[in-house]
């Protein structure tokens, strides 16, 4: 599976999972009569974003890849494909899990699914640039990264394949002069 793409199913499964442990906090707190986890999710959600927002920056989107990237293992050809959505959820699988466990927990706790939203909310806004960094330095080196098959519970390994250069410039270089006819 292309990085990217892992990157960007983590990011929209993460969104997701806070937007379903908002509602259940919401539900729950409403139906408890609980005004004061309601008020104090919304205060804790605020911390989450805006330090989502802060780290999550293209700046620190970069660093925070950069180590990632610069041990991956050069292979000349294509890893093995396998289907996407396999290899997808062989990765993302715990995200999946936190969010059922604190919205089931959620129902009886609203306390619970309002911290787990805070937690996704952070992280999703942590991640959101990230495909964008790992994009560009593909392109820059006309190279694409695929996540090596393994365990969600050990941390990614990547591989380093060819890509698929373009005849353009690179950004703020002049383009070439045309071709004399002739």
């Amino acid at each position: 599976m292309a990085f990217c793409d892992l990157l960007r199913v983590n990011v929209m499964l993460t969104a997701g999972s806070a937007t379903v442990l908002a509602a259940v906090t919401v539900i729950s707190a409403t139906s408890h009569d609980d005004t004061l986890t309601l008020l104090v999710a919304a205060g804790w959600w605020t911390i989450a974003v805006i330090a989502g927002l802060i780290y999550g920056s293209p700046r620190r989107s970069a660093e925070g890849i950069e180590p990632l990237l610069a041990q991956a293992r050069t292979s000349p050809a294509l890893p093995p494909q396998e289907r996407p959505g396999r290899a997808a959820l062989a990765r993302v699988w715990p995200i999946g899990m936190f969010a059922l466990l604190a919205g089931a927990l959620g129902f009886v706790f609203p306390g619970v699914a309002a911290i787990g939203t805070g937690f996704a909310l952070g992280a999703a806004l942590l991640w959101r640039g990230r495909d964008r960094a790992v994009s560009a330095i593909e392109e820059r080196d006309g190279v694409r990264f695929y996540v090596e098959p393994g365990s969600a519970l050990q941390p990614v390994k990547l591989i380093r394949s060819p890509g698929l250069r373009r005849d353009r410039p690179p950004p703020g270089h002049p383009p070439p002069p045309p071709a004399a006819a002739g």
